[in-house]
């Protein structure tokens, strides 16, 4: 099973992102080394966090100009459904499939905040964003229009194939 400690190639220069990002990965560790009797409030206790966390990018991205499709956004909805649906199944008594997605997420989360999160960090410093008052400094500096990709220079609108209703494969890009 996969295990993530924290480290200084997850830093990105943005406090209050560090920090939740921190919380984050000391969370999936609780979970990592629960024992059957406290797996399951680890895990929800994970899964709350995420949504804040998650429900604070995307704030963040909505006040300076993301597209609330995205693709950032997208990958959020989707892991955290996912980890929904985990805790739906251990509550029927597969604990097994908790462990198994927080394997998985040791995996995910440094190629997702490596990449999807410091482009979104760039972004943020690019515009003189202050994340704890969500007074953008540089307004100057946003784009002319929504970004609708990820932010990133692997991420653009250009990349993404659409699917039939219009939007992106958000659930291609959750695994990516």
């Amino acid at each position: 099973m996969a295990h993530l400690d924290w480290s200084d190639a997850l830093n990105l220069d943005l406090p209050l992102m560090d920090d939740t990002h921190r919380e984050f990965v000391d969370l999936l560790a609780v979970v990592a080394q629960a024992d059957d009797a406290q797996l399951q409030p680890a895990w929800q206790a994970l899964v709350e966090h995420t949504d804040q966390h998650f429900g604070q990018e995307d704030a963040w991205m909505a006040s300076t100009r993301f597209a609330s499709g995205n693709c950032h956004s997208m990958q959020h909805r989707v892991v955290l459904q996912v980890m929904r649906e985990g805790a739906a199944r251990a509550a029927q008594g597969d604990l097994q499939v908790l462990r198994v997605m927080a394997s998985e997420l040791a995996l995910w989360f440094p190629q997702h905040a490596q990449s999807m999160d410091a482009a979104l960090a760039l972004h943020l410093r690019r515009v003189g964003f202050d994340p704890a008052t969500g007074v953008v400094h540089a307004p100057q500096a946003l784009p002319g229009e929504l970004i609708h990709g990820c932010g990133g220079a692997t991420c653009s609108d250009a990349g993404e194939e659409p699917v039939a209703d219009g939007t992106h494969n958000a659930r291609q890009a959750a695994v990516a």
